[in-house]
C-alpha cells in the first residue's frame, strides 16, 4: 500500500478519536445538501460519504464525495472529491480537481487548481497553485503564485512570488517582486533585489549590484 495512504490512515484514526470525544457525529451519508443524514450545522468526527454535495460545520476524519465536499469551519484529516471547499483551516491531505482552503493549510494540497487563502505549511501540487499568505514548503505546478513570503522550493513553468523568496526556484519564468535569496534557474529570472544566483538566458537583478542584467548568469552576495 502507498506510504502516503498508510500515513493518512493513521492520521485519520488519531483525529477521529479526538473528535468523537468532542461529541461530533461519527458518520455522514449524503446525496446532496440538504438531503443528508447529518444537518449542515453539525460537525462530523469519523467518515463522511457523499454523492453530489455535502456540507457540514467542521469535519475530522475522512471525507469522500463524487461531487463537492464543503466545510464551513475547519477540516482535519483527509478530503477527496471533485471539489473540496473549506472556509476555515485545514490540517491533512486535500485532493480533487479544485481544492480551496479559506484559512491556514498544513499538509498536502492537490488539485488541478489548488488555492489557499491563508498561510501554507507543506506542499501544493496542481496545474495552478495559489497561496495568498506565506508559504513554508513547496509549490509544484504549471503556474505557481504566492502573495506573501516564500521559504522553500517552487517548480513549474511560471513561478511568481510577490513577497520575499528564500530557497530554489526552477521554471521557464521565475519572478520575485521582493528579495530573492538562493537560486533562480530558468529561461527568464527576475528579482527586485538579489542575494544569490540566477542562471538563465535573461537574468534581472533590480538592486544592480554588481549588474542589473546579465545573460546566462547573474549573482549578488
Amino acid at each position: 500500500m502507498n506510504k502516503k495512504i498508510i500515513l493518512s490512515l493513521f492520521l485519520v484514526l488519531g483525529l477521529v478519536g479526538m473528535a468523537m470525544a468532542e461529541g461530533t457525529k461519527p458518520i455522514q451519508l449524503s446525496l446532496f445538501n440538504p438531503i443528508q443524514m447529518v444537518p449542515e450545522a453539525e460537525s462530523i468526527g469519523g467518515v463522511s460519504l457523499g454523492l453530489l454535495y455535502t456540507v457540514n460545520q467542521n469535519v475530522t476524519g475522512f471525507s469522500l464525495t463524487l461531487g463537492v465536499n464543503r466545510a464551513k469551519g475547519d477540516v482535519k484529516g483527509v478530503a477527496w472529491g471533485l471539489g473540496n471547499w473549506v472556509d476555515g483551516l485545514f490540517y491533512g491531505w486535500q485532493d480533487g480537481l479544485v481544492s480551496r482552503v479559506g484559512g491556514r493549510f498544513v499538509g498536502l494540497q492537490e488539485g488541478w487548481v489548488a488555492i489557499t487563502q491563508g498561510d501554507l505549511t507543506g506542499a501544493q501540487c496542481g496545474l495552478v497553485t495559489w497561496t495568498d499568505g506565506y508559504v513554508h514548503g513547496a509549490q509544484l505546478g504549471i503556474f505557481n503564485y504566492t502573495v506573501g513570503r516564500f521559504i522553500g522550493a517552487q517548480l513549474g513553468a511560471v513561478n511568481v512570488v510577490k513577497g520575499d523568496f528564500s530557497g530554489a526556484s526552477l521554471g521557464i519564468v521565475n519572478y520575485v517582486e521582493g528579495t530573492a535569496k538562493g537560486l533562480q534557474l530558468g529561461l527568464v529570472n527576475h528579482a527586485k533585489s538579489l542575494n544569490g544566483l540566477q542562471i538563465g538566458l535573461a537574468n534581472y537583478n533590480g538592486n544592480k549590484k554588481p549588474m542589473e542584467f546579465m545573460v546566462l548568469a547573474n549573482w549578488s552576495f
